[in-house]
């Protein structure tokens, strides 16, 4: 019974987690050394995801009802799953930039804001930008136009004024 109760302790935490993400993202790890893991979790820790190992039988009952459930099919052979909480491209990208230095790290699976995506789905994701980079982009797009207007004025002012 005591066995029981631990894995349910393991159920509920991914629960709590998976309650709590805009996206999860499962990787197969396997291949990594030890420092090129250490240096994956770092920088997903950095941009804000939480990075962690499970048995993927713990993970399987964790989705059941969730909109996670699509990721049943992906969790055969080691599993790592990465939680992205406020930036839904955030875990994504990370992975995907580092799947790049290390060949030995793949995405499986992954969902995005209720969206399930398979392996080739996740890399498109990974190449969206950040919500802050795509804000920047806007406002420098609002921004060129508005200053230019206001330089015209300016100069229509200051040739009235003469």
């Amino acid at each position: 019974m005591a066995k029981i109760e631990q894995k349910q302790v393991i159920v509920n935490e991914i629960k709590e987690k998976l309650e709590k993400a805009t996206s999860v993202v499962l990787v197969d790890p396997r291949g990594l050394t030890v420092e090129q893991d250490t240096i994956l979790r770092k920088k997903l820790r950095e941009a804000g995801v939480e990075y962690k190992v499970y048995k993927n039988t713990m993970v399987n009952f964790a989705i059941q009802g969730t909109q996670f459930e699509g990721l049943a099919p992906y969790l055969e052979g080691p599993s790592a799953v990465a939680f992205s909480y406020e930036d839904a491209t955030a875990g994504p990208s990370v992975i995907s930039k580092e799947a790049k230095n290390f060949k030995a790290l793949e995405f499986k699976a992954g969902v995005v804001e209720s969206t399930v995506y398979d392996a080739e789905g996740m890399k498109v994701i990974a190449e969206i930008p950040s919500r802050d980079v795509l804000l920047s982009k806007l406002l420098g797009s609002f921004k060129s136009p508005m200053s230019t207007f206001a330089r015209v004025i300016n100069q229509i002012a200051e040739s009235k004024a003469e």
